[in-house]
């Protein structure tokens, strides 16, 4: 649904209600949440939404050929469902051309579906501090123009577009070495770079786009606001959260009501470093913000969309002291597909539950603090970033959570 219908759809609604605790029946049963009554005029509007689904990698065609011909039947129609389910298409191909091409490939692709695509665009300058996916434009010059051409793909069409995960969560200036030299004007460059693809993309009629603020438990609330701030978020429709990571939606989501507060009371002339975080009783981060926003109109809050791609089973815990560097996000063993995608959240703010990461996709070769080349904790040679891993796309669908996101698209 667009924004403009969402904003419609909130008139009714109070900070109260938004940020009271509330029963939430989730993928991990019974647990207490920020949510909003999700009322009969939500559902109504929603009702159409249908999100688009990919052609899926190759490699989930060939695991399911070969667990088939091993006799195992059941595992293989899971991994094919997995594939089949509504996900991100990823842009992060240097060449504006290519992007350009890709991008209305895709949206006129949906548009045959009468669906929604979700866009994830991934190529800011020096992205992942030049890690596991490093890459990206070679300039800020570069990346307008990179940007200019998604935007063309776009055109008239809609597109959700998660903008550049884990850019404002990891600054040029919080990489390894500082982000060199110039790693001050490089973080200043950042948030340049972003705030020029809201724009650009925002200007798109049918576009919504969210900016990344990495996970719910990686910056606290104060620390993450102001980047949101800088980078533009004020254009935006919102923000995501969790992006390729495994963090419960529970958590996710009470981060992300949290974060949507505090920036109305920044907008207000507020100081976000004051806000409650999230690791704070919850009664009393509701009982703040009611405090001192009182009932404003709900409408001014930022909406977010969550990744539940692989969070069924939350987030895995490295045992202890066995890892210099754990690198809990990389590839964690016993993993598995968490709820399905929907726009039917139960939560007004809530626009979309998505799998924004491809689940079956690696996270990189991920060593943990040693020599390597295998990982230790699974002791094999993990995949390059993006490709293919049998081992770990069979564990998603054997420990889905719930059962239903092995099955295939409805």
């Amino acid at each position: 649904m667009h924004r403009r219908t969402l904003a419609k759809a909130l008139a009714a609604l109070t900070l109260a209600a938004v940020l009271a605790p509330a029963p939430w029946s989730t993928a991990h049963g019974t647990a207490t949440a920020a949510l909003a009554v999700h009322t009969a005029s939500d559902a109504a509007a929603e009702a159409g939404t249908v999100l688009y689904v990919p052609p899926p990698n190759p490699g989930a065609a060939r695991q399911a050929r070969e667990l088939a011909g091993a006799g195992l039947t059941a595992d293989a129609a899971a991994v094919t469902a997995m594939a089949g389910t509504p996900h991100a298409v990823w842009l992060g191909d240097p060449s504006p051309a290519r992007a350009e091409s890709q991008t209305r490939t895709t949206v006129l692709a949906a548009a045959r579906q009468g669906a929604l695509p979700v866009l994830v665009l991934h190529n800011v300058p020096g992205r992942d501090c030049s890690q596991y996916s490093a890459g990206g434009a070679t300039s800020s010059a570069a990346y307008r123009s990179w940007v200019d051409a998604v935007a063309r793909g776009i055109d008239d069409h809609r597109a959700l577009v998660v903008l550049e995960p884990d850019s404002l969560a990891l600054l040029p200036r919080e990489c390894a070495d500082g982000g060199g030299a110039q790693g001050g004007t490089r973080t200043a460059a950042r948030y340049s770079q972003i705030e020029y693809a809201v724009e650009a993309l925002e200007a798109k009629p049918a576009a919504d786009v969210y900016l990344d603020t990495g996970h719910a438990t990686w910056h606290p609330v104060t620390t993450i606001v102001p980047r949101l701030r800088q980078a533009g978020v004020a254009r935006a429709t919102g923000f995501a959260v969790n992006t390729s990571n495994y963090e419960t939606d529970d958590a996710g989501a009470w981060f992300a009501h949290l974060v949507s507060a505090c920036l109305l009371y920044a907008d207000r002339g507020g100081d976000p470093a004051a806000c409650p975080d999230q690791w704070r009783p919850r009664n009393e981060a509701a009982a703040w913000f009611a405090a001192r926003l009182g009932t404003p109109d709900p409408a001014a809050m930022k909406h977010f969309v969550t990744d539940s791609s692989r969070n069924g089973q939350g987030p895995w815990t490295a045992p202890a002291d066995r890892y210099a560097d754990p690198q809990e996000w990389c590839n964690p063993p016993g993993r598995g597909l968490g709820a399905r995608p929907t726009t039917r959240t139960g939560d007004p703010l809530h626009d979309a539950r998505l799998w924004i990461k491809t689940p079956g996709e690696s996270d990189g070769a991920c060593l943990r603090g040693t020599a390597g080349p295998t990982d230790p904790e699974r002791g094999t040679v993990d995949p390059p970033a993006g490709v293919w891993f049998p081992e770990q796309a069979l564990e998603l669908v054997r420990l889905a959570r719930p059962e239903s996101a092995r099955r295939a698209s409805s």
